[in-house]
């Protein structure tokens, strides 16, 4: 088991609770974190991009001159592509870009980077982040966790409504459901922020 320095929302310490080892304690898997975050942005990507080529463009059918005795090239279409008003050769279609990350390899990337920002003191643990539903009690509990000018990623209970909407307006500050989270917006900050109850999810979830 891995201990840790908790914190209530005023900033204070407030004793010392213990992370499973398996979860916040390993070595971590750098590749691993890099495959699942790519794959995770690769299907982000909407992939409607799209061309028209010359069977698809307006015009043509015509053959422009004759075949043989102009001194030019033979062509059958003005519509292909060396034309002005031609289609696009070799252009953009809609496909999906995605990437496929087995279960086993999401879960080690998520307990790589819990257990890396544990090392590198990026992780604060609370004893309780229930909060009213104000934009003021939020600015405070960022204030006194001295965390201002940083780029934060809160982890809040899925059926914590109020705290969700206390924290929704603040700057550089990134809310994520427990249910939700995942490798990206885990590792995209410079401070992770969660509850020990949300960390003993993880513990149950990722073990």
């Amino acid at each position: 088991m891995s201990k840790i320095q908790m914190k209530n929302v005023e900033g204070k310490q407030a004793g010392e609770t213990e992370l499973s080892s398996e979860v916040f304690g390993i070595e971590p898997n750098i590749p691993v974190v890099h495959q699942v975050v790519v794959a995770y942005e690769a299907s982000m990507r909407q992939g409607t991009h799209s061309t028209k080529n010359r069977h698809e463009v307006s015009g043509g059918g015509k053959k422009p001159f004759r075949q043989k005795g102009t001194g030019r090239a033979r062509q059958g279409s003005d519509r292909a592509g060396q034309f002005r008003h031609g289609g696009i050769i070799f252009g953009p279609t809609p496909h999906s870009h995605a990437l496929r990350s087995n279960s086993k390899e999401v879960k080690l990337a998520m307990r790589s980077v819990l257990s890396g920002k544990l090392a590198d003191e990026e992780l604060i643990v609370l004893d309780s982040l229930a909060l009213e539903p104000k934009t003021k009690a939020a600015a405070a509990v960022v204030k006194a966790l001295e965390l201002t000018d940083k780029r934060v990623t809160v982890v809040v209970a899925d059926d914590d409504v109020e705290t969700y909407l206390a924290f929704r307006n603040i700057p550089n500050v990134i809310l994520v459901a427990e249910s939700e989270a995942n490798t990206r917006n885990l590792i995209d900050n410079k401070a992770l922020v969660m509850s020990r109850e949300v960390a003993k999810y993880f513990e149950e979830v990722l073990a």
